[in-house]
């Protein structure tokens, strides 16, 4: 039987929209309010995959992408990174994900980059070397984007067993756990006393990482409401700068990308207790005289813990 280019990718690297859904993982169902910003959350991102598994082409690809909604087009984004980062895998002769950072791509680097990272949890590559395709700073955010996807999708293994995934070491433990935070938003549905729960069973080096993540994605996403965003603020105690760290990071990303949202605005104040433009001034500025090194991301990570616990 013949198979055209298209329906060979679409074979290969297709995922079904039942592989995602909360009931299927098995995820906690918070809210309703919750339930249905969450589950928009992982509807941009398949359509930004799939719209890359149809048509690489940038030309066809970023008009498709820039039709999702403004909120939600951030994820369509880290979708479309996956299937070009799958597709530079598997024919590597073109650099598609370089490219589109490079280019129609680059206001959305963090989401891109994070977006990455979700191939290292279904492909059987090297973590370090896919890191070293990227920028020395933000190549972190691929092991950020890995620690989200086996959270996701093997929580019971990563949240609940808690184990440490294969093949990291060092700091890249630290930075897998961020993401692992990220996803403790979606699995435990932004319900803010599971999540506080199930951090808090982890031991303590690890819960600064997992706030942080827990940070970003409460200001990124959204979904909580204010009661619960205040809930983790209390229940945080000595890690609230963590948590103060990763809204930061979510208000960046979502500015650079022109996509601002009111509950990132708010997330943000709340959490560190200053305005958002304020906390992303001091965000960008912690970012100035980075070494070109594997330690500039922790060292600007350090600086806006720091500034902001001020």
């Amino acid at each position: 039987m013949f198979f055209s280019p298209g329906r060979l990718r679409r074979s290969l690297f297709s995922i079904s929209m039942e592989e995602t859904t909360f009931a299927r993982q098995g995820f906690y169902r918070g809210s309703q309010q919750a339930q249905e910003k969450l589950y928009r959350v992982v509807c941009a991102f398949l359509q930004g995959y799939h719209a890359a598994l149809e048509d690489d082409h940038f030309e066809v690809l970023l008009p498709r992408l820039q039709t999702i909604d403004t909120e939600f087009r951030g994820f369509a984004f880290e979708g479309a990174a996956m299937e070009l980062a799958f597709l530079d895998w598997f024919f590597p002769w073109k650099r598609r994900l370089q490219a589109f950072l490079q280019g129609p791509g680059a206001n959305h680097i963090y989401e891109l980059h994070i977006g990455a990272g979700w191939t290292l949890g279904r492909l059987p590559r090297s973590a370090t070397s896919l890191m070293r395709q990227f920028d020395p700073l933000l190549g972190w955010l691929v092991i950020d984007g890995y620690g989200f996807h086996q959270g996701f999708f093997s929580g019971r293994r990563f949240l609940q067993d808690q184990m440490l995934p294969p093949g990291l070491s060092g700091y890249a433990l630290r930075v897998f756990d961020q993401g692992l935070g990220r996803s403790l938003w979606f699995v435990k549905g932004a319900d803010a006393s599971q999540i506080i729960t199930n951090v808090k069973s982890f031991p303590p080096f690890r819960q600064g990482d997992l706030w942080s993540g827990i940070g970003v994605a409460c200001a990124y996403a959204g979904g909580g409401e204010n009661e619960a965003i205040q809930a983790l603020c209390d229940s945080a105690g000595p890690y609230r700068p963590y948590l103060a760290l990763g809204a930061a990071f979510a208000a960046m990303a979502r500015k650079r990308a022109g996509n601002g949202v009111t509950h990132t605005d708010l997330t943000c104040e709340m959490f560190s207790g200053l305005p958002c433009d304020e906390v992303v001034r001091l965000a960008h500025e912690s970012s100035y005289g980075l070494p070109r090194n594997q330690f500039a991301y922790e060292i600007w990570r350090d600086r806006v813990r720091t500034a902001l616990a001020r």
